[in-house]
């Protein structure tokens, strides 16, 4: 009997992947994977695909999913919400908005000891789009600056301030693109493994854009500054999870302070507990006059996101009424999905769980990369881990390894114990040869063991397959 459910799984798959390829556009993601691959359940940090087998996912929706996939109190608030206030015009008021946007400046304010605003939209792009109407409205400036790595969305603004050319060659002039400064990549930089001389040079080539007018970046006389804010990711995340030396945000953040540049702090894949923080940014000692957030605050039941603002940038008086704008920027089911969210992050123990169970993750880590001198380095803050995969001699980045990786975790049968289970992994940095690791922030001691053993199998077959 299971055999025969087995095979009319198969032949449902065959007659999906038929009609997808005939009706759905390749203009997502689907296809960056050589067999695209059809999940019909999921449940804690596991998916199940049509056949029932179980895989280990271990990048959990690019981070959108903390709190594990089914999350019982975040489906059961949706339902609630569903029966009580399902629809509702943003430009009426509801519960729910208005306690989210409470706990999330409350969050801010014991982070940062800043107070602000919220306002509230549908993906990460559109509040970045936000966050650009506000610099420019704040500071009369329409050049930002961004970093080498950084990625902030693929709506034109956002693509505008994220540092790959190839997801605005086919478009079109972008004449609002950011101007894209190095960030400080410790494994791949010219003072490799000397965070202090990384951080300072830098830093020192960052201030003197600021040294005279002939740099094309302030008036002297003025004191004007040709930028209105400074994009950062306290953690790279499509970058590859590349993570700064501790006060180099900190000295760039006093540098644009001078120059009335104001940092805007990008927290879309990073914020809602990944680093251990609320705020990733909490761990460099910084403030910022702007977060931007999304993905986690729903754990992907809504798409849903938003900003927050220090109160002098945001108050109605400077950004009333109609400034920015979605029909489904305050939609009531996200923001009831987010505040049973925000509440179980504030759960006074989760901070320290979550850096608990990141140490022990990257330990595992670094003992299966003495096992692998392809694993050229492994890092991580707080459940936000990275696995930099490399040719054999531990530095040359080998992309061909890590793509090797992603598609044996999907497709080939992986065994521990007797169990029989996948893998779903994301790749993510410069050369696309990085291992990005973003596990439900519930998972187990016994679920990341499960995953460094699959982990140690993918790698040995990968390498086999390559030779």
């Amino acid at each position: 009997m299971l055999t025969k459910l087995k095979a009319t799984a198969g032949t449902d798959e065959q007659e999906l992947l038929a009609k997808e390829a005939r009706h759905c556009s390749y203009g997502d993601t689907v296809h960056y994977a050589e067999h695209p691959k059809i999940f019909e359940r999921c449940e804690g940090s596991y998916l199940y695909d049509l056949q029932g087998r179980e895989y280990l996912d271990l990048q959990m929706w690019y981070s959108a999913v903390n709190l594990g996939y089914a999350n019982k109190a975040v489906n059961n608030a949706l339902k609630a919400q569903i029966d009580k206030l399902p629809q509702l015009a943003c430009q009426y008021l509801h519960r729910e908005k208005i306690e989210l946007a409470e706990m999330v400046c409350e969050s801010v304010e014991r982070g940062f000891g800043l107070k602000g605003r919220v306002q509230f939209n549908v993906g990460g792009s559109q509040a970045i789009e936000d966050a650009l109407k506000l610099v420019r409205k704040s500071t009369g400036r329409q050049r930002m600056l961004a970093f080498q790595g950084g990625y902030h969305g693929r709506t034109l603004g956002a693509s505008a301030i994220t540092s790959s050319y190839r997801y605005r060659e086919a478009f079109g002039e972008f004449a609002d693109r950011a101007e894209f400064i190095p960030y400080p990549y410790p494994f791949r930089a010219k003072h490799r493994g000397d965070a202090q001389k990384i951080e300072d040079e830098l830093v020192a080539d960052f201030e003197a854009r600021f040294e005279h007018e002939y740099t094309g970046t302030w008036n002297p006389k003025t004191g004007r500054s040709e930028f209105g804010a400074l994009f950062i990711e306290a953690v790279q995340g499509t970058g590859g999870y590349v993570i700064p030396p501790k006060n180099y945000f900190k000295r760039m953040a006093a540098i644009c302070k001078k120059h009335g540049i104001l940092v805007v702090d990008d927290e879309i894949q990073m914020g809602f507990r990944r680093t251990g923080k609320m705020w990733a940014l909490e761990h460099f000692d910084v403030q910022p006059d702007i977060i931007v957030f999304g993905k986690a605050l729903t754990n992907g039941l809504n798409a849903f996101s938003g900003i927050w603002a220090r109160e002098e940038l945001i108050n109605p008086k400077v950004f009333g009424p109609g400034s920015t704008h979605s029909t489904f920027s305050s939609n009531s089911l996200g923001t009831a999905t987010g505040l049973a969210v925000m509440r179980i992050l504030e759960r006074p123990d989760y901070e320290a769980n979550t850096m608990k169970k990141g140490a022990y993750f990257l330990a595992k880590l670094r003992e299966l990369q003495k096992k692998h001198r392809e694993i050229g380095e492994v890092d991580g803050l707080g459940l936000a881990l990275r696995m930099e995969m490399c040719e054999a001699d531990g530095f040359t980045a080998s992309r061909r390894l890590a793509d090797r990786m992603f598609q044996i975790g999907l497709d080939e049968e992986l065994s521990v114990n007797g169990r029989k289970l996948g893998l779903i992994l994301d790749i993510g940095g410069y050369y696309k040869n990085v291992i990005t690791l973003a596990p439900s922030l519930e998972i187990t001691t016994a679920e990341i063991d499960l995953g460094i053993a699959l982990l140690d199998q993918v790698v040995t077959r990968a390498k086999q397959q390559l030779r």
